[in-house]
Parts: C-alpha cells; sequence; structure tokens
C-alpha cells in the first residue's frame, strides 16, 4: 500500500497485514479504550484492515495508519472517515485518531489531523469536516480546537452504535467548513 501524506513526524498511509498485529495491540490498551465501546478483537482488526482499504478506494480518504518516520512504528491511525447515520449533520466527512498511548502528548494526532484537514479541503474538495467525541475524552476535544474545529452548540446527539442511556452515548459535534479552513 502507498503513502497518502507526508508530514514532518509521520507517515501516513493505507493499512497493511503486518499492521494488524501493533494495531490490535493499541486496541487493548486501557488509556486507549477509555471512550470506545470495548476492546477490538483480532478478528476485529483484520476486518478493519480491507474495510478502510477499501474506503480509501471509494472516497479517496480513509483513516491511514500512523507511522512514527523516525523509528518506523505503528502509533495508530489518523483520517477521514465518511459517516452517513441519521442525523441532521450528516452525510458527513469526519476527522478522526487513535493512537497508542506512549504516544500522548506530543503532538502527534494533532500533526496527522491537521495534515488530514488539508488533504480533505485541497486534494478531495470536501465542504465540511466534523469530528464528535463524548464529552468527558478532553483530550481529544483538544485536538479538535487545537486543529481549528468549533463546537456546534445545537449539535449534541445520542450515538446510535449505543443505548440511550449508555454512558458514551451523548456526544459533542464539531464542525469545519471549507471557507473556515481556507481563511
Amino acid at each position: 500500500m502507498t503513502t497518502i501524506i507526508e508530514t514532518e513526524r509521520l507517515i501516513l498511509r493505507t493499512l497493511r497485514k503486518e499492521d494488524a498485529d501493533p494495531y490490535f495491540q493499541i486496541n487493548q490498551d486501557p488509556k486507549v479504550i477509555e471512550f470506545l465501546p470495548r476492546a477490538l478483537t483480532m478478528e476485529q482488526v483484520n476486518d478493519f484492515i480491507p474495510s478502510v482499504n477499501n474506503h480509501q478506494d471509494k472516497h479517496g480518504y480513509t483513516l491511514w495508519a500512523a507511522y512514527l518516520k523516525e523509528t518506523k512504528e505503528l502509533m495508530g491511525f489518523t483520517g477521514l472517515n465518511y459517516t452517513d447515520w441519521e442525523f441532521n449533520f450528516t452525510p458527513a466527512v469526519e476527522v478522526g485518531w487513535r493512537l497508542g498511548s506512549q504516544y500522548w502528548g506530543k503532538g502527534y494526532a494533532t500533526e496527522g489531523s491537521k495534515a488530514s484537514l488539508e488533504y480533505g479541503f485541497k486534494q478531495c474538495g470536501l465542504k465540511e469536516i466534523v469530528s464528535f467525541t463524548v464529552p468527558a475524552n478532553v483530550r481529544s476535544l483538544r485536538v479538535m480546537e487545537k486543529i481549528g474545529l468549533k463546537r456546534d452548540l445545537n449539535g449534541d446527539f445520542a450515538h446510535p452504535k449505543f443505548p440511550a442511556d449508555h454512558k458514551l452515548s451523548h456526544h459533542v459535534l464539531y464542525r469545519l467548513s471549507a471557507d473556515e479552513y481556507i481563511k
């Protein structure tokens, strides 16, 4: 698979079969999955890889493997994902990231997400990019703000993958339009 984006410290590329084990390990870390439904199984990881690569083929963007240039380590993913659940802000393209906790606090999620925004707006001609998470996920909220997304105060929603009374159901929405990005 090929490199899609290169930043100062990162290589973002499509996932490969050999990424399965390190990506599985990332998704076993209690810190990483704190705001996710559960740890991923190896079967889910093995399904995820062709799924995101097919997404790349279909849309021209996806959640790319994020590699640290210096060490060639898979850190997780960052990139863009098409979302078509039925909400007032969908269909939409989401910028997202999931990195191993040992890579947190070093600006990698911000760096990879900024590059993903640029790719989405400039290469793919997207009109808007969104991101969302639970209110308690302050690390991700900070990344959203650092990359220029703005909170949509009327955009809170119940995530469709969770029952309404689940602790991870309530999500906050951040957005950025192409016009706002270019300014």
